[in-house]
């Protein structure tokens, strides 16, 4: 099958889900673009093909190829975000990007700002002369973001940086 957003030919296609929308609404596209659109920095020369496939008269595509070309960060993805049209509803959709953290816990489940989260190992806390125990519970965190492996809380105390490695959600 071909990937409708990538166009490369003879590719194995995965159920991807396009959050924000209709319940349920998917596409089948090719593993590379999935992992590019779930990286932190998609690759953009992979994404130049979005010139004609952002004009897909699936909806979802349509989506997709609107989210992916406003992450990019590069004069022509640019130009070519400003050149599509969208009707409304799908420019409501496409505009309606679910806030998924970046931010993962030791089990690879997503942090929020406020959530309570519990060390899992003990943590020598530099600087402040005590070591955080394992169990620990660190109410009302804060996430740094511009970096998802780092959270902020209070431990005795202290306003500290943890990194998200080391805590699992309660």
């Amino acid at each position: 099958m071909t990937c409708p957003l990538c166009t490369a030919p003879d590719t194995p296609l995965i159920e991807t889900p396009v959050p924000g929308g209709p319940e349920g609404a998917s596409v089948q596209i090719c593993t590379l673009c999935a992992d590019e659109i779930a990286s932190a920095a998609p690759a953009p020369d992979h994404f130049r093909v979005l010139a004609s496939t952002m004009w897909s008269e699936d909806p979802a595509i349509q989506v997709l190829a609107a989210r992916t070309l406003a992450r990019l960060e590069t004069d022509w993805a640019r130009d070519l975000a400003d050149q599509l049209y969208l009707d409304d509803e799908t420019r409501a959709w496409a505009d309606n990007v679910p806030q998924d953290s970046a931010h993962r816990d030791s089990n690879g489940q997503p942090l929020s700002q406020g959530d309570t989260v519990v060390l899992i190992k003990d943590l020598p806390v530099k600087g402040a002369g005590f070591t955080a125990k394992r169990g620990t519970a660190v109410h009302k965190i804060s996430l740094v973001q511009d970096n998802p492996a780092h959270i902020e809380g209070r431990v005795e105390g202290q306003r500290i940086v943890i990194l998200t490695a080391f805590v699992k959600r309660r």
